[in-house]
């Protein structure tokens, strides 16, 4: 492992330009020869998008398998990157309203998934007010050197990670010391079986979700702000900071999740190659191998 690291240390400090060609390099090893995850990514697209012809559906398939193999190659690079080229790269759109609630004295929940470079979202650091910090909520990896080696990844654009289980001590701290911060959540992962608490149909599957973000924003009265990434070519993204809630101690239980998870929706819709297929998102669903 730490020779694994110590190699993509070196490979960080290369232009995106050439670890894009090792990324072209890798999509046929992953796709076609390892095929990693092909019946989970097959599955996951299928029951998505019943509407759409096998053909459309490879389409995205291999669409999805290219994206990840760049993917991967923009978070190594990110351990190097500078602020001046990732500003170029990621340009923010309508973020003066969050930066307006921290201004104003109020820490502020931002929502997102693994869609497009979630990881470069990180950069709404440069944006934010003095004394105010971005904190991107984690789960603890096993292996603690690769875990370090991320910590380290997101520290270089400016996060303060937080682990999941030390989320609320975080929150409780700030408050006592009368300082503000960004929570960043990447909410579209699937809870555990035992803590599955609502569902609701999300890309016409019935889907358990998280409801923490909700439940956080609600207590303290945080507003909550949904990123829109949109990638506009390889290696370039805008990202929208669109409202979700400014008051959600007076929504309703379930009404942010829900808001979320549309949005959501409508942003893997547009380019749906961009979200995190590989992920078994409906392990808890009730579908049986052969109908896939």
């Amino acid at each position: 492992m730490r020779l694994l690291i110590g190699s993509l240390r070196l490979l960080s400090k290369l232009p995106l330009e050439l670890l894009y060609r090792l990324s072209d390099l890798l999509f046929p090893l992953l796709y076609s020869i390892a095929r990693y995850r092909r019946k989970v990514v097959r599955g996951n697209l299928l029951r998505s998008f019943p509407e759409k012809t096998l053909p459309e559906i490879r389409k995205i398939e291999r669409e999805f398998y290219r994206y990840f193999c760049d993917v991967m190659m923009e978070t190594v690079r990110q351990l190097s990157i500078t602020e001046e080229e990732m500003r170029r790269r990621m340009v923010f759109s309508n973020e003066d309203l969050m930066m307006e609630q921290l201004r104003m004295g109020k820490s502020a929940m931002l929502m997102t998934g693994h869609y497009c470079n979630w990881e470069w979202a990180l950069s709404v650091s440069y944006y934010t007010p003095q004394g105010a910090a971005v904190y991107p909520v984690y789960q603890r990896l096993n292996n603690p050197e690769f875990n370090e080696y991320m910590l380290q990844i997101r520290g270089h654009l400016g996060g303060h990670c937080v682990e999941k289980d030390d989320l609320v001590r975080r929150i409780y701290t700030l408050r006592k010391e009368g300082l503000v911060g960004i929570f960043g959540m990447i909410s579209d992962q699937s809870p555990m079986k035992k803590f599955i608490r609502y569902r609701m149909e999300f890309l016409n599957q019935d889907t358990p979700v998280f409801l923490g973000t909700e439940q956080l924003a609600r207590k303290y009265d945080y507003p909550v702000f949904y990123l829109d990434i949109r990638r506009i070519k390889r290696g370039y993204y805008t990202c929208e900071v669109v409202p979700v809630s400014l008051e959600p101690s007076l929504t309703a239980e379930h009404e942010i999740t829900n808001r979320f998870m549309k949005l959501l929706e409508t942003s893997i819709r547009r380019q749906p190659g961009f979200w995190l297929w590989s992920h078994n998102r409906w392990k808890h669903s009730n579908f049986t191998q052969s109908e896939l």
